[in-house]
């Protein structure tokens, strides 16, 4: 059973055909990168995908069940398996990275506790058993702010941990870092797509990294979805995912 799949995704902003009959399937563990020059369709997927934007037509299915068409409490509940990530690291700047991740358990939190941010021990591990999965243990009661961009896109991919999402969806991840945070970020989300079994979903405009880091690189144009060739894994040169 696939993690995450859509069947013929159609969407249309007046005349122009943004997404044109696309499918995509990903399994657990599988690290999933979609190229494409900027207007090919990319971000739209993304946002259809997390239902940011709605398809005109298509079913998308997380875990085998439905996601397209549902409303309400039956969405909140559904949106706990699906963590994203975006390229501005969308962090509350003047909070700790630790209440940022917490921020990941708030589906699963009653609201009087959200709003005296009383949060119970069992959050509270693991969202720092999070933020240690992404190398900040030290960096729990700093505010998010003060950090360097690939410590916040850490802060970022371990709130989708908290979160215990079954797939990730990240929009550009590494579009504002530098080479070798991009490297190291890239090693870090295809290590936690392994050891965790979380099925992953990037988008990239770096050829070079899509074919380093993915299991599977797909390439967008004109709106349609079609296999690229296979990614090679190939980390040895890469730096530690520590040092971002």
């Amino acid at each position: 059973m696939s993690a995450l799949s859509a069947h013929g995704l159609i969407k249309r902003y007046g005349t122009r055909v943004a997404l044109d009959d696309v499918s995509i399937a990903v399994e657990p563990g599988e690290f999933v990168a979609v190229l494409g020059p900027s207007g090919a369709g990319k971000t739209t997927l993304f946002r259809c995908l997390t239902r940011l934007t709605e398809p005109d037509r298509g079913r998308i299915e997380i875990g085998g069940k439905r996601f397209d068409g549902l409303r309400g409490r039956a969405l909140a509940k559904a949106r706990r398996d699906l963590g994203v990530v975006f390229q501005q690291f969308n962090l509350i700047r003047r909070l700790s990275a630790l209440d940022n991740v917490l921020a990941g358990r708030l589906a699963t939190t009653p609201l009087w506790r959200v709003v005296i941010r009383t949060f119970t021990k069992d959050d509270l591990d693991r969202a720092a058993d999070a933020l240690a999965a992404v190398g900040l243990t030290d960096y729990l009661h700093q505010r998010a702010d003060t950090l360097s961009g690939g410590q916040q896109q850490r802060v970022a991919i371990a709130r989708a941990l908290a979160q215990e999402s079954r797939v990730l969806l990240a929009d550009e991840p590494v579009a504002s870092l530098d080479p070798d945070t991009s490297i190291a970020i890239l090693t870090l989300m295809r290590k936690i797509a392994h050891a965790r079994r979380m099925a992953i979903v990037c988008t990239l405009h770096q050829p070079h990294l899509a074919h380093r880091f993915a299991e599977r690189v797909l390439e967008m144009n004109a709106g349609r979805l079609v296999a690229g060739a296979a990614g090679q894994r190939n980390v040895e040169t890469a730096p530690s995912p520590l040092r971002a």
